[in-house]
């Protein structure tokens, strides 16, 4: 299981450290793609391929299934840690992600978020009404 917040540096390489933690769950090689909310998604291989099944299964005739689709497949790279667990992020997740020289990556069970620190820091201080989220939680069953 991913769980945790973890901040670290970019080098001037656009490489991060993937924590320990999260390399033993996502094995040798990952996928690493644009993800919801201005971040990066880190998938294991395994959760990439269920993601992919069900992005491959949209139908092709809707605009928002292959939009939802191109959002997706066009960033993903899979990408290999080398032996001290950096992984290099491509230029263009870099720019869509806004991250410039720190990082915090945050496990989220099955997949591993890749922040800005300065964007995590506007998401964390945003005024949320957690009664709220959660009540509407209730309708997905939770």
């Amino acid at each position: 299981m991913l769980i945790g917040e973890h901040t670290h540096g970019v080098d001037n390489k656009n490489r991060i450290i993937v924590p320990s933690r999260f390399r033993e769950d996502l094995g040798d090689s990952f996928v690493i793609s644009k993800g919801l909310d201005g971040c990066l998604y880190i998938y294991p291989k395994d959760e990439w391929k269920v993601f992919e099944t069900k992005l491959k299964n949209l139908p092709l005739t809707n605009k928002n299934s292959r939009t939802f689709a191109r959002f997706f497949f066009s960033g993903a790279n899979e990408v290999v840690p080398d032996k001290m667990g950096r992984i290099l992020i491509p230029q263009p997740l870099m720019e869509y992600a806004e991250i410039e020289d720190e990082v915090v990556s945050i496990g989220m069970d099955s997949r591993v978020e890749v922040w800005s620190s300065k964007k995590w820091k506007e998401y964390c201080e945003r005024e949320i009404d957690m009664d709220e989220v959660a009540s509407g939680m209730e309708d997905l069953g939770i």
